[in-house]
């Protein structure tokens, strides 16, 4: 797909990882339609940057837990473009546990079911509604960014940056990708980025990762093959990768952790067997 000229809607662009996605299809020339609600100062930021009276970027005050905000959204897109040729599908709201301790805490009594809400719920509301403007284009793609705490859990050094709810609400993800690429087939591609340790994504630039020791940031270095954090414009080019060039795939999942999932393991040398 040629990005020049198509309509995209990038959720998250107030967040570094979401921004650099947002900059990337903007220097590729997609039209932008960036939602905010809350991170007011960086919401205002994002506003400078992509708003200007020649652009047809459209930035707009949206609760993406809210079925109303979302229907106002879609209208808003409707109205002005008519279609929508790119999702990027890039909410979530992961407590740190090295940041907000044990769900039994008074203070994090809604902190489960906001995880849920906004990293998985808000996902399938943003679908659901943006679907028939998806399908009013004659090529369309939807990327979801999830995690590897689908597969980590709470479990080895990750444990302390991904919590129970965050690694549940991820692990059924890759359902809602599998089956959108069935009902988007054959116009509209469906396609997950599973991000591991990200700079200002559970990585450095972030509160929890500053509260972590030495030893525990260490350790989690350790766990990457790569021996590094990923960095928000990595995972951008991969999305430019997907709409670009990646038109035979469809229902696939990407992992973009450096080989965090691999790590931890190493492999011995054959045994000189008895044969």
């Amino acid at each position: 797909m040629n990005i020049k000229g198509k309509s995209a809607l990038v959720l998250g662009a107030s967040r570094p990882v979401g921004r650099a996605i947002a900059r990337a299809l903007h220097v590729k020339g997609a039209h932008l339609i960036l939602p905010w609600l809350d991170w007011p100062e960086d919401s205002q930021k994002m506003e400078q940057e992509f708003s200007s009276p020649e652009s047809r970027n459209i930035t707009m005050r949206c609760d993406l837990c809210s079925e109303k905000d979302i229907t106002l959204l879609c209208d808003k897109i409707k109205n002005e473009f008519g279609c929508l040729d790119i999702l990027i599908n890039n909410i979530e709201r992961g407590g740190m546990p090295i940041v907000h301790g044990s769900y039994d805490k008074e203070v994090n009594r809604k902190q489960w079911q906001l995880e849920q809400d906004t990293t998985l719920q808000a996902k399938w509301q943003v679908f659901q509604r943006c679907l028939p403007l998806l399908q009013n284009t004659a090529q369309a793609i939807v990327i979801n960014l999830s995690s590897i705490a689908a597969l980590t859990g709470r479990s080895g050094p990750a444990g302390l940056v991904f919590s129970d709810g965050y690694a549940a609400a991820n692990r059924s993800i890759a359902s809602f990708t599998e089956n959108w690429a069935r009902i988007g087939a054959p116009n509209i591609r469906v396609n997950e980025i599973m991000l591991g340790i990200i700079d200002h994504r559970h990585g450095p630039g972030t509160r929890g990762w500053e509260l972590l020791t030495d030893d525990e940031k260490n350790r989690l270095i350790d766990h990457i093959l790569l021996r590094q954090t990923g960095k928000p414009q990595s995972v951008a080019k991969v999305v430019e990768f997907l709409i670009q060039d990646g038109e035979y795939m469809t229902g696939s999942v990407l992992r973009l952790d450096g080989g965090y999932l691999l790590g931890g393991e190493t492999v011995p040398p054959l045994p000189d067997g008895v044969l």
